[in-house]
């Protein structure tokens, strides 16, 4: 049996706090791959990125009445999913913050031509930990440098510092693709 909800997300929603199983297999079926693609861009490994998406497709369903309706329910959803995965760093991985702060940091990086032949993914997964969480919360999630603060346990300065090297290294790795390219076209 085919349950049609039309265009009209109010309907599912109000069928999800119903802890409608239909509702609920319509709305896995339309995001898993997009909260496994959010899980991935904070956790290397796919299957703990799996466990993760699982995780947090549990807490939605679990705590959907809590959603009060103030902004969109994909983001409160998305919402969820990154906090299951930045748990799920916390409490399995030790990640270093480097304190050693250098003041002298650029703000803002130079633009430069880049060929959007690559993968994304592959430069996401090569960043340290806590380069590629303070990324992106910051890039990603639009998240202020005072809150991934708060939410790592970190220093502003810390966080700014995380972006920046994190920035330098996806350039550093970036670079180094393009030139693996050019070499194998010759």
């Amino acid at each position: 049996m085919k349950l049609l909800f039309g265009n009209k997300k109010d309907d599912l929603l109000s069928r999800l706090k119903k802890q409608d199983p239909a509702a609920q297999k319509i709305f896995y079926d339309q995001n898993v791959k997009k909260y496994l693609s959010v899980s991935r861009s904070y956790i290397n490994d796919l299957y703990q990125a799996e466990d993760c998406v699982i995780k947090a497709f549990c807490k939605i369903f679990k705590s959907i009445e809590s959603f009060r309706g103030e902004g969109s329910f994909e983001g409160w959803g998305r919402r969820i999913i990154v906090n299951e995965c930045l748990n799920f760093i916390k409490s399995h991985k030790t990640v270093f913050y480097l304190e050693d702060i250098n003041p002298n940091y650029p703000e803002e990086i130079q633009e430069e031509f880049i060929d959007f032949n690559f993968n994304a993914q592959e430069l996401l997964d090569q960043l340290p930990d806590a380069y590629r969480m303070v990324f992106n919360l910051y890039v990603l999630e639009d998240y202020s440098h005072q809150e991934i603060a708060d939410a790592l346990q970190i220093s502003t300065a810390v966080s700014k510092t995380q972006l920046f090297r994190a920035k330098e290294k996806m350039r550093k790795i970036y670079h180094q693709q393009q030139k693996k390219i050019q070499n194998e076209n010759r």
